[in-house]
């Protein structure tokens, strides 16, 4: 693995190879079939390359970042070999997400010294929000944290369905009011209760329309404004949930959403249900914000810490 280092569990590291098979299956064939029949590395073959990098979802800027990081490579080493292409286009991948990503993570945790830490949830409706909450909900009760859900989502009555299901499955308490209700008032409450029960983790939900982008900053900002005067620096985190499986429709929605609020993570779900997986290498890229987590399947377990030596392993295993 040169550099890349072993940190996962088996487990997970075999989740994580299953989630991301039908990508690297997409992706690997593609690049067979640019190298095919060249020895080195020359202008046909990055040409081939960058068509590869696009067509994989990693996006044009990112893919012209690699493509000159390459072409600063071959005008050094002088001769390139097409079987030297694989690992380099690990190493430059990595590199590229260790801007925004550390890489050592594996765990779910929560930083030391913000109890309760906040956590506001965002993203729009279908890209698996809901079930990233549940799922998070789960990983850090498994930790031994108290967790507290707020369903602030108020736009649609199945966004407070489907959180209460989450929270009965979890065993986690769920704050809500009734559809229609001030999403502001929901999130004020969950912080009280929160700390009521000396909670170690608030998760809020929020809703996640965008045909208006100026009510959604104003709703987003009122949220803040008032779990402030609860929490005076939440929220410690403001996650975005993007679907991986749309490829660039997710770099139009974090445009959005980034333009919206302060957005501090990301949440890449359903990496398993496509060949799209390289959307998540351009998102970290074009946005300079840490992947922290990523969905490769529909099992509770199956929302994993994002760690980009053990995720670029697996796109290239």
């Amino acid at each position: 693995m040169s550099f890349f280092k072993k940190i996962f569990s088996k487990e997970k590291k075999d989740t994580l190879d299953k989630g991301l098979e039908k990508t690297k299956t997409s992706f690997l064939s593609k690049l067979s079939k640019a190298v095919a029949g060249k020895s080195k590395v020359d202008d046909d073959v990055l040409d081939d390359l960058e068509e590869v990098l696009v067509s994989s979802d990693v996006g044009v800027n990112t893919t012209l970042k690699v493509i000159e990081r390459i072409e600063e490579r071959v005008a050094k080493d002088k001769y390139l070999g097409t079987d030297e292409l694989n690992g380099i286009l690990r190493e430059e991948i990595a590199a590229l997400l260790s801007k925004t990503n550390s890489g050592e993570e594996t765990e779910f945790t929560i930083p030391a010294g913000n109890k309760p830490y906040v956590l506001m949830v965002v993203g729009v409706n279908g890209v698996g929000k809901t079930t990233t909450i549940g799922k998070l909900a789960y990983q850090f009760k498994k930790q031994g944290l108290n967790v507290v859900l707020g369903a602030a989502d108020t736009f649609r009555a199945a966004a407070i369905e489907q959180l209460q299901v989450w929270a009965d499955r979890v065993d986690v308490p769920l704050v809500k009011q009734a559809m229609g209700s001030d999403p502001a008032s929901v999130a004020f409450d969950t912080l009280e209760s929160g700390v009521a029960q000396n909670a170690d983790v608030i998760i809020i939900d929020t809703a996640g329309r965008l045909h208006n982008k100026v009510n959604l900053m104003n709703e987003l900002t009122k949220i803040k404004r008032v779990m402030q005067k609860v929490v005076g620096e939440a929220p410690h985190d403001v996650l975005l949930v993007l679907d991986g499986s749309t490829g660039q429709n997710a770099f139009e929605q974090a445009k959005q959403f980034t333009a919206a609020t302060d957005v501090t993570s990301l949440a890449v779900t359903k990496l398993d249900g496509t060949a799209k997986g390289g959307v998540v290498i351009g998102i970290s890229d074009q946005f300079q914000i840490p992947v922290k987590y990523i969905g490769v399947g529909e099992g509770i377990e199956d929302l994993q810490v994002f760690n980009k030596y053990e995720f670029v392993d697996s796109f290239f295993k």
